[in-house]
C-alpha cells in the first residue's frame, strides 16, 4: 500500500467526493476513503484530522467546483441558474452537503469566490446597494427549488424544467430595472435574460 506521503490531499478529497456521490454521507467514512486511495485508515489521519474535517474538505471542494461553474456561466440570472441546476443534478449529494450546518468549507474565501458571479449579476440588475439582497433572493429560490426537485417533492405533474424556467424568468423580470419602455422582457433559461 502507498504511504501517506504518496497519497495527496487532493486524492483523498476526490475519493471522498466520489464516495459521497455514490452512497450519500453515510458512505463517506475514513475507512472507505483510505481503501479508495490505497492506505490504511490510521495513515489517513496524518492528512485529515477526522471525519468532520474530511466533510469540510469535501464541502470546500464542492463549493470550489460550483464557483468555477458559475464563473464560466453566461452572466445572467438565467445562465447562473442553469449552471446551478446542472451542478445540483450532477452532484446531488455535494449540493446537499453544501447546505448542511457543520460541513462548512474550511476556507471562507471559497464561498466568496462562488458567490462573486451571482453578486455581479445582481449588482448589474439592482445596483450595488441591493446586490446582496438580490443575490440572496435568487440563491434561496434556486436552492429551495432544487432541493425539492432532487427530493422528488414536485408531485402534481407538469414539466419541472419548465417550472424552473418560469421561476427564473419571473425573478429576472422582478429584478430588472424598469426602463422608459417598462419592465425588461422576460426570458427563459435558454434566452438572453
Amino acid at each position: 500500500m502507498p504511504t501517506p506521503e504518496r497519497t495527496s490531499l487532493t486524492d483523498i478529497v476526490a475519493a471522498g467526493r466520489d464516495l459521497l456521490e455514490a452512497g450519500g454521507p453515510s458512505r463517506l467514512t475514513m475507512q472507505a476513503v483510505a481503501e479508495r486511495v490505497g492506505v490504511r485508515a490510521p495513515s489517513l489521519y496524518k492528512r485529515v484530522r477526522d471525519r468532520d474535517a474530511l466533510l469540510g474538505l469535501v464541502a470546500a471542494a464542492t463549493v470550489e467546483e460550483l464557483g468555477e461553474r458559475l464563473a464560466a456561466a453566461d452572466p445572467t440570472v438565467a445562465g447562473l441558474a442553469l449552471a446551478f441546476r446542472t451542478f445540483a443534478h450532477e452532484r446531488p449529494e455535494g449540493f446537499r452537503l453544501m447546505q448542511t450546518v457543520g460541513a462548512e468549507p474550511a476556507e471562507p474565501a471559497a464561498l466568496e469566490r462562488a458567490s462573486a458571479p451571482v453578486l455581479r449579476v445582481a449588482a448589474d440588475l439592482v445596483g450595488p446597494a441591493q446586490a446582496l439582497d438580490a443575490a440572496r433572493l435568487v440563491t434561496a429560490w434556486a436552492t429551495g427549488f432544487l432541493t425539492m426537485e432532487l427530493a422528488g417533492a414536485f408531485r402534481l405533474g407538469g414539466d419541472v424544467a419548465q417550472a424552473f424556467e418560469f421561476g427564473v424568468a419571473r425573478l429576472t423580470a422582478a429584478l430588472a430595472p424598469a426602463g422608459p419602455a417598462g419592465p425588461a422582457p422576460e426570458g427563459g433559461v435558454g434566452s438572453a435574460a
